[in-house]
């Protein structure tokens, strides 16, 4: 295992002793009275073959688990200690392993899994049973297991400056039903090298991002007229789109507007769409607030994501609607849809259909399954020219058992074979201590639907704005390497103006914070510009990112603009620039 140390942090080694169980079960102790824990060897058909572990280069699963079985109740399971001071407050965490379950599964009423979680626990050496204000204890992970199949975890944790952390602490896991044996392999706990890990998607950038471009100025026989001619290439814009999310009050706000209008190309309404802003009392529609931000969006040239047309969680569902009878809620679907799309026909490129369906169930539980995919093709019929969007949370983040990426996959599935015309995936971002190799996973598994990717509703909370700059980096770079994103969105970015509050890129005097600056530069970074001179054949090449480009051409006669794309391509771009 190949480590890096920083600042007293060895990344990429494992904190847990005896995680393949070289050593039989030297380290590891059952909780609970009656839990008793045994080392067993899978069959090599059922060991894991693919995994998001990095920490080596040839790290494959081992195949040897623990089984804790006679649990009597959800807490029990097994532990490990971790030494004291072992844990560094500010540093990323990864929880690493493989979950499956065991007899005891078929017992219960209706269930084919059951939720898993791995807890760090600070104070009390560890032990069970110490009272809890003693104790403090974090959340590392949680996976949906099965029978007869392994579940890759892919826990995060952080933590914060505390007394707590020159002590003992503990990894707990536990869960599952009581009466379900929970086997356990490779689990391991170990920081997360991020500089490691932008090195390469620096690389992978380049591929994904860039091409090679050739400026042809003159024919071979014509050549000598500009050779040597001094050229400057500028990137005006680029192909990934940039956006942020805005309501009535921040746009009366000049410093708002000023970094809004100089940083993003895009726009989302935080609330000024949805269902219940638009028509609060049934039948009293109101898009004075949309109309205004549309108009506001069309003086700076910002096209704007239409969120959301619906929203799937019962607690985000009008009170009035909720009274309805299916026949009246059958209508009411109908008059909104009609209401919405056909007065902003052609007026936002994007629409999130229904929000959050693998968290909420409120209009299918009413109406049936097939009211989704309904929503889609009413809403394709009414204003064709949308992608439309299924949108949710927690996806990228694998901390989640109700929105891992398989979840999602199947629900765009199933909505696709009812002839929903489903034409975008959103991944909301609202992300606390992000891995990239986490997102990463989730990114190339929904590739998998051929479908673009947005990062829809970004934002980074962390109290620390040094972590929060690198927390947001973290997410940036992964979207931006990633050949299926085609866009990220910003939930907000002021101070004071954030659905999260320690989010913010910039504070609430206009100041920019090291969160902010840190996207500034990558943006930077990401924006191409060259100068040089046209070769002896009349040429002039460089590698830019994707985007529109003006050239200027200074010869002895004098200047010329010329205004240019580079698109994606595997090969490199030729274009004659006709002087």
């Amino acid at each position: 295992m190949a480590c890096s140390c920083a600042h007293g942090v060895v990344f990429d080694a494992n904190l847990l002793r005896n995680s393949a169980l070289e050593d039989g079960l030297a380290g590891w102790a059952p909780l609970g009275a009656c839990t008793k824990l045994s080392a067993h060897e899978e069959e090599p058909a059922n060991v894991p073959t693919e995994t998001i572990n990095e920490v080596a280069d040839d790290y494959k699963p081992s195949g040897r688990y623990i089984l804790a079985a006679g649990r009597a109740c959800e807490e029990d399971g097994l532990c490990q200690a971790i030494p004291g001071g072992a844990l560094k407050p500010r540093v990323t965490y990864r929880v690493a392993g493989w979950i499956s379950l065991g007899d005891g599964m078929a017992k219960v009423d209706g269930a084919g899994d059951a939720v898993v979680r791995i807890n760090i626990r600070l104070g009390g050496d560890g032990e069970e049973g110490v009272e809890e204000e003693k104790c403090l204890v974090v959340e590392g992970g949680a996976v949906c297991a099965e029978a007869g199949k392994w579940t890759e975890i892919k826990g995060v944790f952080r933590l914060k400056p505390s007394p707590m952390l020159s002590g003992a602490a503990a990894v707990h896991v536990q869960g599952a039903p009581a009466g379900v044996d929970v086997k356990v392999m490779d689990l391991q706990v170990f920081a997360v090298d991020r500089k490691a890990r932008f090195k390469k998607l620096k690389k992978k950038t380049d591929k994904v991002r860039r091409r090679d471009v050739v400026l042809k100025f003159a024919d071979a026989g014509s050549s000598s007229a500009v050779s040597g001619a001094s050229i400057r290439v500028m990137q005006m814009d680029q192909s990934f789109a940039f956006g942020a999310c805005i309501n009535p009050a921040v746009i009366q706000d000049p410093n708002f507007v000023d970094f809004f209008t100089k940083h993003f190309d895009w726009a989302v309404f935080e609330n000024e769409l949805k269902w219940y802003h638009t028509e609060a009392v049934q039948g009293q529609l109101h898009y004075e607030d949309t109309d205004a931000l549309l108009d506001f969006c069309d003086r700076y040239g910002k096209p704007v994501r239409g969120h959301c047309i619906f929203w799937a969680v019962d607690n985000m569902v009008q009170k009035w609607v909720k009274a309805l009878d299916n026949d009246q809620l059958t209508a009411a679907v109908q008059g909104r849809l009609t209401s919405l799309l056909t007065r902003y026909a052609g007026r936002f490129p994007h629409y999130d259909v229904n929000n959050e369906m693998l968290h909420g169930r409120f209009f299918q539980n009413k109406l049936g399954d097939d009211i989704n995919a309904f929503m889609f093709k009413e809403t394709a019929r009414i204003d064709p020219g949308a992608a439309l969007f299924v949108n949710d949370y927690n996806v990228e983040g694998g901390n989640d058992p109700n929105a891992t990426p398989e979840k999602y996959i199947a629900q765009i599935n199933a909505l696709q074979e009812k002839g929903a015309p489903v034409g975008g995936i959103g991944l909301q971002g609202h992300v606390t201590n992000p891995v990239g190799e986490i997102i990463c996973d989730a990114l190339d598994k929904l590739a998998t639907t051929d479908l673009p990717i947005w990062l829809t509703e970004l934002d980074a909370c962390e109290t620390d704005v040094d972590l929060r700059a690198d927390d947001y980096e973290v997410v940036l770079r992964e979207a931006y390497a990633h050949p299926a994103v085609e866009g990220v969105v910003f939930w907000g970015f002021m101070q004071g103006h954030m659905w999260r509050q320690d989010a913010c890129l910039v504070n609430s005097d206009g100041t920019v914070n090291d969160a902010g600056e840190r996207f500034i530069n990558l943006r930077r970074e990401w924006t191409s510009h060259a100068r040089g001179n046209i070769d002896c054949d009349g040429n002039f090449k460089f590698r830019g990112y994707h985007g529109s480009y003006v050239v200027q051409l200074a010869t002895a006669t004098g200047k010329m603009h010329k205004v240019f794309s580079v698109d994606k391509g595997d090969t490199p771009l030729v274009l004659d620039m006709d002087v």
